[in-house]
Formats: structure tokens, C-alpha cells, sequence
């Protein structure tokens, strides 16, 4: 693994932290040259806390749950926003969508887990997965997981032994593989027919293994559910999928005489990782979905379904940002300039397996014009460990500290303890107040599972 080739050509934008628009979170400002995100210093909280750090704008949170919330009720009232956990997960998070009424899926034990040890209502849960074991269907199952989205004939079998076992009843989707590409990036598409995920329309599979559900004890179809991908930026994909969706319903409720009263859409929606990124608004995507889903119901002659999306990216990645503090500067005439600093590849894995872009300020020298191109590498034995590649910031020099943005979704999620790295601990900021959420890790806790 390597970075790609630098672009020489590539000039800085002369940008102040400011004039980075969609990518900033909501309560960024700047305040005698330093970022303040929640009216909380990042320079003052690096010190206090470390570095890396995860710092999450606990208003602008909030902020995009309501966003939702209001963009799909006001237009379709029969819907609920279902929070995908597989973005940004831990109990402080968790009591927020509770609070405000959302839905929850999880896509693994461990964050069924997570969810009941913040108490979050176990009916509002959505669980997923290609590959469930049967001890996690059975901790669902007996939970009280309101849906399980079944993946294969094997989990349909698997899940109906389970109930039957327990005496329970469980309601279940079927996801659907409706051969829409979504127009992103390879490893994040879901719905093109070479997936992994759900059942294939190919050759009527997913029609006919609709009427193995149906005749399985201990399961009820509730729904269908969807998913064509990740950061997605054109619309006209959920809409065509949709049209997929539909017209599937309408085939199984004259054929078997079933009423399939759920629709799950997924997520997918885009967010903006570079002051360039224009995604589509959390308001267009609503309108997108519901206009559809009425549309061909309507054309169909079918009752409308209860209608659910799963965000993860779009209510978190943008009300997230990662601190460091720059320990080596390095230049190689002709090639680039590598800022190390004390992360990477282990609090952000993206880059190194997407090439993913990012927009970092320093954030002791905020309200200075970023006039020169970096690389921001990692600290670990890789070659292609990187946070940033070949984008603007201020002149940097050693100890000052680094704010990347847009980092909340999949960061914490997918890091990792490569090199013995303790992962970062989690700030939640707001009104001017510091919360650490999730502690960081120790040296000890790497060793928590040794035994020796």
C-alpha cells in the first residue's frame, strides 16, 4: 500500500478556516486566531485531553436528527429515521436518538449490545448483517429486536428455528438486491447485483424466496428493505430503486395476497468531505424519497407503507473532526511535504483505503489563509498511512495542533490498535462545555485480553 503520486500542479487555496462552508461543523468560529467548535477551544482541549482526539459538536447532532426528522414526517407522517450505528456508535450518542425518537440498526452482537446497555427501546431496533451468527440472531430475537432485515434463505431458516424455539413471533424485512449501481465508489455500492448483500432479482430469486418467507413459522414479513450504497450524491438512483421496490410489492400482494406494509429506503446520502463537495440537501433527498414512494404507489394502486431511511454518514460525519499535534516536518524536493502527526491509519482508515479527502486547518492559526499543500501522514509502519493527501493548510510547524473535519463517520468505528495504538477518546462539545464521552484507551487495556 502506497499514496498515490503527488500532483505538483496542485496550488493551495489561500482559504481561512472560516471560508471551508458545508464541511465545517454547525458552531464553528474562530476566536483570537484559534477554531472553537461548541464554544469550546480545540487548541485549549488538545492540550487538556491529548491527542488524537475525537471532538463531535453535540448541537449540530441534534441539528441534522431534527433535519431528518422534520424532512420526512412533513411530507410522508407514516415515517422513521433509523440511525445506522455502523457510522459513529456509543452509549452518549445513543441517549441523544432516543431522546429524539429515532430508530436504531445495528449490524453485529456488539452493537445490539451497546444499545441495550444504554437502554435504548429494544422495538425501535433495525438489525442487520449478511452473515448474522446464530448466537447474535438469538440475543435479537429474545432482546426484542423490532425488525430483522433477513439477508438469505439460510437466515430465514435460522431465524424461524430461533423464535419457534423461544415461542416468539418475529417480524422481519427481506432485503432486496434491486440492481441499481448508485454512482460511488466501487467498495461502497450495495444495491448493483454483484453484492454480497440480500437476495438477487436475477433470474426471480428474491420473488420466489418471498414465498418461502411467507410460508415459514414464527416469522412475519412487516417490510422490504433496500440499500444501494454509500455517499451518494445523485438522486435519481434512490428513485429508480424505489421504482424497483414497488413494483415488487405490488407483484407479491397480487400473487400471494400480501400486504407488505413496510418500506426501508436505507441511507447513502453524500456528505461534504471538501469545501467543493455539493451533496444533495437532507430536504431534497426527503423530497426524493417521498415523492417517489407516492408516486409509484400510486401508480400501483397500493396503500402507502410505513416508510423508513437509515442515515449514518449524513447525521454524523460533518458534526465530527479529529485533533492531533504535529511532531515531524518533512520535505522531499519535488515530491511533497509530509506533516506527521500523532494518528493515522488507526483513527482514520479511509484515506489509506480510499484515497479519501479531507479539509484540515491548524487550529491555532484559524484565522490564517492556508498556503501550502501537505500531506498529513501517520505515525505507523505503512507507507500509505495517511489522514490528508496533497490538500491546503497553514504553515505548519512542530507541537502546533491539526483540526481535519468532516471525521465522525466510520473513523471511531473502523480504528484500530495497529502498532499497539490505544485509540482515541471522544469529546462531546456544547455551550462551552467539554464532555468526555469515550475515555481513551491505555496501554493496559491492549493487554486486557492477553492471557499470557
Amino acid at each position: 500500500m502506497a499514496l498515490p503520486a503527488s500532483d505538483l500542479s496542485k496550488v493551495a487555496d489561500n482559504l481561512t478556516t472560516m471560508e471551508l462552508g458545508a464541511v465545517l461543523p454547525k458552531t464553528a468560529e474562530v476566536r483570537d486566531g484559534h477554531l472553537y467548535i461548541g464554544g469550546v477551544d480545540m487548541v485549549a482541549l488538545a492540550k487538556e485531553q491529548g491527542t488524537a482526539l475525537y471532538v463531535f459538536d453535540e448541537a449540530d447532532l441534534r441539528y441534522r436528527m431534527e433535519s431528518y426528522l422534520d424532512a420526512f414526517r412533513s411530507r410522508y407522517e407514516n415515517s422513521d429515521i433509523v440511525f445506522a450505528s455502523k457510522a459513529f456508535l456509543n452509549k452518549a450518542i445513543l441517549k441523544i436518538i432516543s431522546e429524539l425518537g429515532l430508530c436504531l440498526d445495528v449490524s453485529g452482537g456488539g452493537e445490539l449490545y451497546t444499545a441495550a446497555q444504554a437502554g435504548f427501546p429494544m422495538e425501535r431496533l433495525v438489525v442487520h448483517g449478511n452473515n448474522k451468527t446464530p448466537a447474535e440472531l438469538e440475543e435479537a430475537i429474545v432482546g426484542g429486536a423490532g425488525r430483522i432485515v433477513v439477508d438469505s434463505r439460510i437466515e430465514l431458516s435460522r431465524v424461524s428455528e430461533i423464535a419457534a424455539k423461544h415461542n416468539i413471533t418475529q417480524d422481519i424485512y427481506m432485503r432486496i438486491t434491486p440492481g441499481i449501481e448508485a454512482d460511488t465508489h466501487a467498495y461502497i455500492q450495495t444495491g448493483c447485483e454483484d453484492s454480497k448483500f440480500g437476495f438477487t432479482m436475477r433470474e426471480d430469486w428474491a420473488f420466489s424466496c418471498i414465498k418461502d418467507a411467507l410460508e415459514t413459522p414464527n416469522v412475519v414479513l412487516k417490510g422490504l428493505h433496500m440499500h444501494i450504497g454509500s455517499q451518494i450524491f445523485a438522486m435519481h438512483s434512490y428513485r429508480e430503486a424505489i421504482r424497483v421496490m414497488v413494483e415488487m410489492m405490488s407483484r407479491i400482494k397480487e400473487t400471494y395476497g400480501h400486504v407488505i406494509e413496510e418500506l426501508d429506503i436505507g441511507g447513502g446520502l453524500g456528505v461534504a468531505y471538501t469545501a467543493t463537495d455539493k451533496p444533495t440537501s437532507i430536504d431534497d433527498f426527503a423530497d426524493v424519497v417521498t415523492t417517489a414512494v407516492k408516486d409509484f404507489c400510486g401508480e400501483y394502486n397500493l396503500d402507502l407503507p410505513r416508510l423508513l431511511t437509515e442515515p449514518g454518514r449524513s447525521l454524523v460525519a460533518n458534526a465530527g473532526v479529529t485533533l492531533y499535534t504535529v511532531g515531524i516536518l518533512k520535505t522531499l524536493p519535488g515530491i511533497r511535504k509530509f506533516v506527521a502527526v500523532d494518528g493515522g491509519m488507526t483513527d482514520n482508515i479511509r484515506t489509506a483505503l480510499y484515497h479519501a479527502d479531507y479539509e484540515p486547518v491548524i487550529a491555532n492559526k484559524a484565522d490564517q489563509p492556508r498556503t501550502e499543500i501537505v500531506t498529513l501522514c501517520g505515525k505507523h509502519c505503512e507507507s500509505g498511512d495517511a489522514v490528508v493527501i496533497d490538500m491546503p493548510i497553514q504553515t505548519p510547524e512542530i507541537g502546533d495542533i491539526v483540526c481535519v473535519f468532516a471525521t465522525g463517520a466510520y473513523n471511531s468505528t473502523m480504528a484500530s490498535n495497529y502498532n499497539g495504538q490505544p485509540r482515541p477518546g471522544i469529546v462531546f462539545v456544547k455551550d462551552g462545555q467539554a464532555r468526555l464521552v469515550t475515555r481513551r484507551e491505555t496501554y493496559e487495556d491492549l493487554l486486557a485480553r492477553d492471557l499470557g
